[in-house]
């Protein structure tokens, strides 16, 4: 569905693009409202877009052959779901689903392998983001084998919130269960624990983060690892734009 065009800084990649390129992309981007729910494309299937969220969150899900899926990476504002498109295969690793409804440019995915491959600054600004994409789904995934529930639902709980506004979120304990691939019953447990401790509320459908800091320090450390990963990443981007300027 179409919608009203944000401004291409609400996506901290196209805003970390040099100006000139950030201007020519405008006729190859589309605003576009995503929802919740639905899947922009399915592993092992050729991308024919990349998104750029904008106020929607997605979640990239890796299928299993029992129908069973879990979270490996989420991606809001700060970046694109369909890195593949530009680096080489063409065909999505992962399910691309939208976890939050809201805003996002789409492009064409050979649009931005054309930009990637002609346009240098543009493939080196999304090489670092996918470098730091990639890095989120190894940390995941070691978060899945290695560290218990509770924590997990910590780490989960702020990687969502930080690509969202505001401090509420209109998930299932269901869902939850599901993204990080573990039984309804074991996400209850630790979310109704989080309630006990001030640090969530909590009624069917909705979670409101009352205590960020007490939420950050009850999750593992991967959380950190993933925070530093991303401020570097918009670090190097601040840095490029002050470049631009002088």
């Amino acid at each position: 569905m179409c919608a009203e065009h944000p401004s291409l800084l609400n996506n901290e990649l196209l805003a970390a693009l040099p100006g000139d390129v950030a201007a020519a992309l405008r006729a190859q981007l589309e605003s576009v409202v995503l929802t919740a729910g639905s899947t922009l494309y399915e592993a092992g299937v050729e991308l024919s877009h990349v998104y750029f969220p904008v106020t929607a969150v997605i979640s990239l899900v890796s299928p299993m052959q029992d129908g069973a899926c879990i979270e490996v990476a989420v991606v809001g504002r700060e970046g694109i779901a369909g890195v593949c498109a530009f680096m080489g295969g063409g065909k999505a690793l992962s399910n691309a689903v939208v976890q939050r409804a809201g805003l996002a440019w789409r492009m064409k995915a050979a649009d931005i392998a054309r930009l990637a491959r002609d346009v240098e600054p543009a493939m080196q600004q999304l090489l670092r983001y996918t470098q730091v994409l990639f890095t989120q789904m190894a940390q995941t995934s070691a978060c899945h084998r290695h560290h218990a529930l509770a924590p997990q639902l910590c780490r989960w709980l702020l990687e969502h919130l930080d690509r969202q506004a505001g401090d509420e979120m209109r998930v299932t304990q269901e869902r939850i269960a599901v993204m990080l691939g573990v039984r309804r019953e074991g996400v209850t447990v630790a979310a109704l624990q989080l309630q006990k401790d001030g640090v969530i509320s909590y009624r069917r459908g909705c979670i409101r983060v009352l205590d960020r800091q007490r939420l950050k320090t009850q999750s593992c450390e991967c959380y950190e690892v993933l925070e530093q990963a991303y401020a570097r990443l918009r670090s190097r981007a601040a840095q490029q734009r002050e470049a631009e300027l002088a």
